[in-house]
């Protein structure tokens, strides 16, 4: 069939707390003109009590949460969607595209530094930056065989948003 409709973007924005997740989301997905979820906003209750009281989710707290994530993707097939959500682990990613095969993972990376820097400036999240070394000792980067890319997240948000685009181009998303 010639002329057929390409396929909307499914793009999960990933990374440690404070790395930009919702802001380069946001601004990503209104630059592909799909819409955005935090995936924070699908955590349950306990996950985000937990969180609050600076106790760091077990894997079994992860699991429905991650299924949600890839849910909202499949859902999401004719309109597109990025999310933002942690997928700190290669396991938690690989629970994300049981749900939706097509969903691409777009890496926020910056040092810790970086990272504590902004947690300290950032208000009204339930993520404490005593839970930022937890998140840095269980995050496995992506690996040559997953679907994404890294961006250094160490720019303005325009070169960021810039970066991520292009990256996302190099795969065939875009």
């Amino acid at each position: 069939m010639t002329g057929s409709t390409p396929r909307r973007p499914l793009v999960v924005v990933m990374g440690v707390s404070g790395s930009g997740k919702t802001t380069i989301g946001e601004s990503l997905a209104t630059r592909l003109g799909v819409p955005f979820v935090d995936g924070d906003d699908l955590h349950p209750k306990a996950n985000v009590e937990k969180m609050h009281a600076g106790h760091p989710l077990t894997d079994e707290d992860r699991w429905p949460w991650l299924a949600k994530i890839g849910r909202a993707l499949a859902d999401a097939e004719a309109t597109g969607l990025v999310i933002a959500c942690s997928a700190l682990k290669r396991a938690y990613r690989r629970a994300i595209l049981a749900e939706e095969q097509r969903a691409v993972f777009l890496h926020l990376v910056a040092g810790r530094d970086v990272i504590a820097g902004r947690l300290e400036h950032r208000s009204g999240h339930f993520m404490p930056t005593s839970l930022l070394d937890s998140q840095f000792e269980t995050l496995e980067p992506l690996a040559d065989d997953e679907p994404g890319v890294e961006v250094s997240v160490r720019g303005d948000v325009e070169a960021v948003l810039r970066d991520a685009q292009d990256a996302l181009r190099g795969l065939g998303v875009l």
